[in-house]
């Protein structure tokens, strides 16, 4: 059954690199709670205390305003194929911008991808795992190509202007930064 760890062990590692979706969660102490799927190939293990996530452009942009305010940060892993596995790992997050020095070390280890808007660096304080027996199977097929099409199409003025009507408030009118960090 359930079990909490410091740092994510080697075993699980392998589990995580093999996931094509995961959740990330977010809130201040005052906002709406914010749950986003994510895929797209889109998250490194760096070590057992440390991962990031490559962020595109999307319709909303609550977890950075979240994280500005409340580095608080939660990612989900579950077993859709498998045995059972429910994976959380709980830490404080960061937003890495494209202005920002650490950007091109990141984004590096990534594809390069179209609508990237930004890095969110996980430091991993508890990694807790559950069963997961009465998650259903699913099959995966394949990853969907509109966001990235999208994205092309808008080009890079584009997405900055779209930034810039879309994505600067979260739901609550929290500022994310967008503009100001990566324009």
């Amino acid at each position: 059954m359930g079990q909490q760890y410091n740092s994510i062990p080697a075993k699980m590692v392998e589990f995580i690199e093999r996931q094509h979706l995961f959740f990330v969660g977010t809130a201040t102490a005052d906002s709406r709670v914010n749950i986003s799927p994510k895929g797209m190939d889109s998250l490194r293990v760096i070590n057992g205390n440390r991962v990031v996530w490559l962020n595109v452009t999307g319709s909303g942009n609550e977890t950075a305003a979240h994280v500005q305010q409340a580095p608080r940060m939660t990612i989900m892993f579950a077993a859709f194929e498998g045995s059972p596995l429910i994976l959380r790992l709980y830490g404080q997050a960061k937003v890495i911008h494209h202005n920002d020095a650490q950007w091109s070390e990141l984004s590096a280890l990534f594809k390069p991808t179209p609508g990237a808007r930004q890095i969110f660096d996980l430091d991993i304080d508890l990694v807790q795992s559950s069963c997961g027996m009465a998650v259903p199977f699913f099959d995966y097929v394949e990853d969907r190509e509109q966001l990235k099409n999208w994205a092309i199409n808008k080009g890079d003025e584009g997405l900055k202007d779209y930034w810039q009507q879309k994505n600067q408030l979260s739901l609550d009118g929290l500022p994310s930064h967008i503009v100001e960090k990566n324009i």
